[in-house]
């Protein structure tokens, strides 16, 4: 395996694991169990956050600019209440 795939494996494993720790932070009853799951989340978050970094740096996860007008369309479509 290359270091690419590697890294976008663990990419995908965090993801997972943020999801999970996400819906045991909102489905815990007890405030120990979620400061525990919320902390774990954070922690999670934050090597999600490296790791996305990291593909960026490398170029293997390239993104695109939206244009200013569809950003504030979308802006606008959302906080509409």
């Amino acid at each position: 395996m290359e270091d690419r795939e590697l890294i976008e494996n663990e990419l995908l494993t965090i993801k997972g694991v943020c999801d999970l720790y996400m819906h045991g932070t909102i489905e815990s009853t007890n405030a120990d169990v979620h400061n525990a799951f919320k902390q774990a989340l954070n922690e999670s978050l934050d090597i999600q956050n490296k790791l996305y970094n990291l593909m960026v740096e490398r170029g293997w996860y390239e993104t695109e600019n939206i244009p200013s007008q569809e950003m504030e369309s979308a802006k606008q479509k959302f906080c509409q209440g």
